[in-house]
């Protein structure tokens, strides 16, 4: 697996929309998400609750993907990872990601809570996030309708105390 060192997360501008509706219909993403219509995105961009960025990585601006933060005016300090979606799979892309939102999430918006939803079929995601401190919290049992059924979503959180301590491991090198 090749290593991305940096992704850089910029502001989703409305031009870029299309992009982000692409890589939400491509099949290799579709099972793992609901897509949304062009105008949930149109109201992400502009309504302050939300960050919606665009996701680049590599030396110049290629855009691999989107992220959505949602909560982020959140009287209660929770804040929601509403949509990770890349199309740049097995580089380290999502790592980096999730780290840079998870920062983003404690250092500039305050939460106290960092929390996402992942459909139960997508076990690769489950691990990953579980990788990456999240924790577990419950399930909403066949909440989502899929083409063969129904599928459960599991919901995870993080922490300030956690992620605190998850940081400091890693500054001494044990995570």
């Amino acid at each position: 697996m090749n290593s991305v060192t940096s992704v850089r997360l910029r502001p989703t501008m409305l031009s870029d929309l299309d992009f982000v509706i692409s890589v939400e219909q491509d099949p290799l993403n579709r099972k793992f998400i609901t897509p949304w219509e062009r105008t949930q995105h149109e109201g992400a961009v502009r309504f302050p609750d939300f960050r919606h960025f665009i996701v680049e990585a590599g030396a110049g601006t290629q855009a691999v993907g989107f992220v959505i933060l949602q909560g982020c005016r959140n009287p209660h300090r929770s804040v929601e990872m509403k949509r990770i979606v890349l199309q740049t799979k097995g580089q380290g892309l999502g790592r980096a990601c999730v780290r840079l939102l998870t920062q983003m999430a404690f250092r500039d918006l305050g939460a106290h809570r960092f929390w996402l939803d992942v459909k139960s079929l997508n076990t690769r995601a489950l691990a990953f996030y579980r990788s990456e401190g999240f924790i577990e919290e419950g399930r909403l049992r066949d909440s989502v309708k899929t083409d063969d059924g129904y599928d459960s979503l599991i919901v995870m959180s993080m922490l300030e105390s956690e992620y605190q301590a998850l940081r400091d491991a890693r500054e001494a090198g044990g995570v």
